[in-house]
């Protein structure tokens, strides 16, 4: 198992928390390969304000086992980059994706998605992707 710490997207929380089969979910698959995952605090707060009050204890739990990166001046830098490239390509992305994806970029991490068409166009953004959609 790989010691590297992943940055997990909204859509890869999203998909495990629906998942009645835990187990068919990419975080699960993810989980099998790597020990240590992280989270944007602008993933948090994308989960956190869409959760109702049944759904918060389900992920309280889930963020105290994952480090939560706060969105700070070398991510910023990161985020102003890429959006000045993306404007230019005429190719903008949502800003939350883009503030994610600074985040992953800015600290060298890989980004697990299952939103591989808007992070796919962040230059130098490694991303993982699950195989068998």
């Amino acid at each position: 198992m790989a010691d590297e710490l992943i940055c997990l997207d909204s859509s890869i929380l999203i998909d495990y928390f629906r998942k009645a089969k835990k187990e068919n979910s990419f975080f699960f698959e993810l989980s099998s390969q790597y020990s240590s995952f992280a989270v944007s605090i602008i993933t948090e707060f994308e989960i956190l304000s869409g959760s109702n009050q049944n759904q918060k204890g389900f992920w309280d739990k889930f963020f105290q086992h994952v480090l939560v990166i706060p969105f700070d001046s070398k991510a910023n830098e990161e985020a102003i980059k890429i959006f000045q490239v993306l404007k230019k390509n005429g190719n903008l992305i949502d800003i939350p994706d883009l503030f994610i994806g600074a985040t992953a970029k800015a600290y060298n991490l890989k980004l697990a998605t299952l939103n591989e068409k808007d992070f796919v166009r962040i230059s130098g953004l490694e991303i993982l992707v699950k195989k068998n959609k």
